[in-house]
């Protein structure tokens, strides 16, 4: 799922150099939308990884 951000992110900065506004915002949105799913689902994958682990 980073994978897919940061391809998004790539295809916003591109848009942006050929001037296509729109574009380049909705694949900033779409990159920082996956970026915040791939971190909440780090934060959930190490909590759970700690638990698991026990004392």
């Amino acid at each position: 799922m980073l994978h897919y951000a940061l391809v998004f992110f790539i295809v916003a900065i591109i848009a942006a150099l050929f001037g296509f506004g729109g574009i380049a915002a909705g694949a900033a949105e779409i990159a920082k939308v996956l970026f915040f799913i791939f971190l909440v689902l780090f934060v959930l994958s190490l909590v759970v990884g700690l638990l698991r682990r026990g004392p």
